[in-house]
């Protein structure tokens, strides 16, 4: 037993440590953008599914819960928090897990997901049931892994992702090795990245009379300023015209607006900034009520787009967490 903490203890050490490398070179620790009220303190995105919602999310039979066993030796298990809207989860999550299968012909590609509520919600909804992070490396060590890699799709690093690097030292002893490859947003370059391919994805719209929006989660915590910063590199990059904001936090919708109705623009897109478009996308960003992003630009007088579409649907997006699982499994040696 006392060796068994030990290694407990050594393990969260190495992939802490492995953490704190990778963010050397961004300041801003952030938090996981993501989907239940139940991780707001977290930075997650809250999706708000209740038991008589009266809206169609899609067919969950085509979903592929990647919940199977005979996975073999190797696997990668990719971590998301989840999302209880269908269509949304299998063209964002599922897009990003295909893309992973592509890369990595020698491993098993499953599925785990963080948030119990929105697994909960699907199987009680849908019948389809998706592994939590526990039930999923309780699957690996089952079928006998051996090199165990896991790659969140988490936008930013922060409390859930030292919460996942906590669960995985808690199985120190159950795989030969096992390695976590880093959020979507870590170094300099990921910033970068994604700052191209959010603009690229808006190109069309990019004429000079169109404010285009990015609404984040947000949180209270300090990293919040990772939303500046990204605003920073548009900024930097010539593309005064593109804004970030926060539901939860700033900046706010106020804040945004304020700054488009300092520019000459004439109508506004909007897109989350969002690894999956659930609750927030649907109705806090693109909802009629009042209150909502695009309640509030039409009633100040603009020409509302709206582009209900996560981050994890772009090609370039996917790519990029490829590469972060790929350099964590070169550490397998």
């Amino acid at each position: 037993m006392k060796l068994k903490k030990l290694l407990v203890v050594l393990l969260s050490a190495v992939l802490l440590a492995s953490l704190l490398a990778g963010c050397a070179s961004t300041q801003t620790q952030a938090e996981d953008n993501t989907d239940t009220h139940a991780e707001t303190a977290a930075g997650g995105e809250t999706e708000q599914t209740a038991p008589d919602e009266n809206y169609d999310t899609g067919d969950a039979s085509l979903d592929d819960p990647l919940n199977q066993d005979d996975i073999g030796e190797n696997e990668l298990l990719v971590v998301s928090f989840g999302t209880s809207y269908n269509d949304n989860r299998r063209l964002t999550i599922g897009a990003i897990e295909k893309a992973m299968q592509e890369a990595f012909p020698d491993y098993s590609v499953r599925r785990g997901f963080t948030s119990q509520i929105i697994l909960d919600h699907v199987k009680d909804r849908d019948g389809e049931v998706i592994d939590n992070v526990g039930e999923a490396l309780d699957r690996a060590a089952d079928n006998g892994v051996k090199n165990l890699v896991v790659q969140p799709t988490h936008l930013m690093n922060g409390l859930e992702y030292n919460d996942l690097v906590n669960e995985l030292a808690e199985y120190s002893d159950s795989f030969e090795k096992v390695v976590i490859g880093e959020p979507l947003l870590t170094s300099d370059a990921d910033f970068q990245a994604v700052a191209d391919a959010i603009v690229a994805a808006t190109a069309e719209y990019d004429d000079g009379e169109t404010a285009i929006c990015f609404m984040g989660h947000g949180t209270e915590a300090d990293s919040n300023s990772v939303y500046a910063r990204m605003q920073q590199v548009l900024t930097d990059g010539g593309h005064a015209n593109y804004f970030v904001g926060t539901v939860e936090a700033s900046p706010t919708l106020e804040d945004v607006l304020s700054l488009v109705q300092a520019g000459n623009y004439k109508k506004v897109v909007l897109r989350p900034l969002m690894i999956v478009a659930g609750d927030h996308a649907n109705n806090d960003m693109a909802g009629d009520e009042e209150g909502a992003w695009k309640t509030a630009f039409e009633d100040a007088g603009y020409e509302v787009i709206t582009i209900v579409e996560g981050l994890g649907q772009l090609e370039a997006i996917q790519d990029l967490l490829v590469q972060h699982a790929q350099a964590a499994a070169a550490k397998l040696g």
